[in-house]
């Protein structure tokens, strides 16, 4: 069975285990931060997040006036959850530092963090012919933006003691598609960061905060519109990842902790099989980023006998 179909069932749209409308999902009493939420998967995200019925959605992005336009829609359809437009950008440390001043100063603490928002660019079919400004951009958005978010998410002003967090890591790792133009620069910082999370983990028990990534699936949205014909590819439903999002964010996965997981793969087949359980309790590498056809290799293997 092939990595990217780990499960026998292989879902392209939303179902019963991870809906967004199932009550063990609730996330009733929670406010729930996701970047990059104005358009696209974002866009679906903030409304599964709002189908769960979260009480308050703060949604993060740069063009302010996208975020305002959503927020209009969003109201009209969900009157029981508050939607608050932040602007920020995650390649300015002051202004993604800015938006948790604020949340701060209004006594508004976040339970949820999704990490949506990614920089796509550069593009080209030879890396080594792009500026290096441009590549450490997505460096310094994919890595050193996220990694901002993460920790002024983890260390709260207001997080009362013992409440536990949940932080959702949208990642697109491991999927290559042609003719699409060379993204490694995109690719490779997202990969960094997801590599990055499974650490923090590792240092933060679930009790603390449940850190979960996977990827999204293949999907048509305005960004992919410029590089995709429609019609050749079988694209998945906004919904997949979107309730999958919220799933990720429930008790429902805790056992998934610090791991990277594909949202099509089935979650009750997943939770069932013996051998994925076996080896997520003995294997620290199983679905966490790392080199291609090796184990985790720990320091301890060097000591003397």
């Amino acid at each position: 069975m092939s990595l990217t179909k780990l499960t026998s069932t292989y879902h392209r749209d939303t179902y019963p285990a991870i809906s967004s409308t199932n009550p063990s999902l609730s996330q009733a009493g929670k406010t729930v931060l996701i970047t990059g939420g104005g358009s696209g998967i974002g866009f679906e995200i903030v409304r599964s997040f709002a189908k769960a019925k979260a009480s308050r959605i703060i949604i993060m992005g740069r063009r302010i006036t996208v975020l305002e336009d959503a927020v209009v829609k969003w109201r009209e359809e969900f009157q029981d959850t508050e939607f608050i437009a932040q602007q920020g950008d995650l390649n300015d440390e002051a202004s993604a530092t800015a938006v948790w001043d604020y949340l701060n100063s209004h006594q508004i603490f976040v339970h949820v963090l999704v990490l949506n928002a990614a920089h796509l660019f550069p593009r080209g079919p030879d890396t080594l012919q792009m500026e290096r400004k441009a590549v450490m951009k997505a460096f310094e958005i994919n890595v050193g933006g996220n990694f901002t978010m993460t920790a002024k998410f983890v260390n709260q002003p207001l997080r009362p003691a013992g409440e536990k967090l949940n932080l959702v890591n949208i990642s697109t790792v491991g999927l290559h598609m042609n003719p699409a133009p060379n993204q490694n620069p995109y690719v490779t910082s997202k990969a960094a960061f997801t590599a990055l999370l499974g650490r923090i983990a590792d240092e933060h028990p679930v009790e603390d905060v449940q850190i979960i990534s996977f990827h999204p699936g293949v999907l048509y949205s305005e960004g992919v519109a410029e590089y995709f014909d429609k019609d050749p590819y079988d694209w998945d439903e906004m919904a997949l990842p979107a309730d999958f999002a919220v799933w990720t964010a429930s008790p429902e996965a805790a056992w998934l902790h610090g791991r990277f997981v594909w949202a099509h793969w089935d979650v009750d087949e997943l939770k069932a099989d013996k051998e994925i359980t076996k080896r997520l309790q003995q294997e620290t590498g199983f679905l966490k980023v790392g080199v291609q056809g090796l184990t985790e290799v720990s320091g301890t293997s060097f000591l003397k006998k």
